[in-house]
């Protein structure tokens, strides 16, 4: 049989180690821990071995110092009537300092900032137009960080960041949106191959101005050419015969002509069939009438 001794001496020392080791309490890096006793709030303990008076005081809870985000999804309308979702996240953390106020005040911190965000959202976004949502998403993000920020400041929260992750208009309205830059593109690219087209027909007319313009320079050129030629072989062929004239020299020029014609068709395969009349007194019918038609034009420029 065990001892009355012992068993109040085990007891004793249970008692003992019990108050001991129930009075040392640790907390964890970027948490703190909040005391109370008898259901006071006594004190805020802070990372590492912290000691308590046994049986007096109570560990109410423990909060964290990290950074939370609370990530929530608005829905509002736009000045021109557009309905958009804005999904939103929201990073949050307890001010070391203002534990206190952070775990006393506020029953549901979560909700309570969502609620916040919601009101900023509503007062700010129905002014504008969905353009103007679009184009300052950051600036609706600083302006619900600066207010978000000041109110929750006395409950001891900071606002590390706020982020408009997205705009998100009616699928109707994001298809409409895509239809009128489609057509804007497609009425510039038609304006751009119109003026490119345009070009390429100015180029081209320009081109065959030029190109005429050679041609008749190449044809006067030739005709003066020929002229010179006809005057050179006509002052030639009367110092070789005497008593011949320009008529004459004329008409063997026109006759050596039409042979070089004749010739030159025949050497074609691609030639059309001609008839004509190739009698000696058809070739000086038509000389002599080449040379009329030369002296009534000469008599014209005079």
């Amino acid at each position: 049989m065990v001892p009355f001794f012992l068993i109040v001496f085990a007891i004793g020392a249970f008692f003992v180690l019990y108050i001991i080791f129930g009075s040392f309490f640790t907390v964890r890096t970027a948490e703190v821990a909040v005391v109370t006793r008898f259901g006071k709030f006594t004190r805020i303990a802070e990372a590492g071995l912290n000691w308590k008076v046994p049986f007096l005081d109570t560990l109410a809870g423990r909060i964290s110092l990290r950074v939370n985000q609370i990530t929530l999804t608005m829905e509002t309308k736009t000045k021109d009537n557009v309905f958009v979702t804005i999904p939103i996240s929201v990073q949050n953390r307890v001010r070391p300092e203002k534990a206190y106020d952070a775990f006393y005040k506020l029953s549901d911190p979560v909700a309570q900032i969502k609620s916040y965000v919601e009101q900023v959202i509503l007062g700010h976004v129905p002014g504008m137009t969905l353009d103007e949502v679009f184009a300052t998403q950051s600036s609706i993000a600083a302006a619900v960080k600066q207010e978000l920020d000041a109110d929750m400041a006395a409950f001891g929260y900071e606002i590390v960041n706020v982020l408009v992750t997205d705009i998100v208009p009616d699928q109707k309205v994001k298809s409409a949106m895509n239809d009128i830059n489609a057509a804007q593109r497609e009425q510039v690219a038609a304006n751009a191959r119109g003026e490119a087209e345009k070009i390429l027909v100015v180029k081209k007319a320009e081109a065959e101005a030029e190109s005429k313009a050679l041609q008749g320079q190449g044809i006067a050129n030739q005709r003066k050419a020929i002229i010179e030629g006809l005057q050179v072989s006509i002052e030639q062929f009367q110092k070789c015969v005497d008593g011949a004239t320009s008529k004459d020299v004329m008409q063997l020029v026109m006759v050596t002509q039409y042979f070089d014609t004749l010739k030159s068709i025949g050497e074609s395969d691609k030639t059309n069939t001609l008839f004509l009349s190739h009698s000696p007194g058809a070739v000086k019918e038509v000389s002599e009438q080449i040379m009329e038609s030369m002296v009534a034009a000469a008599k014209v420029d005079n």
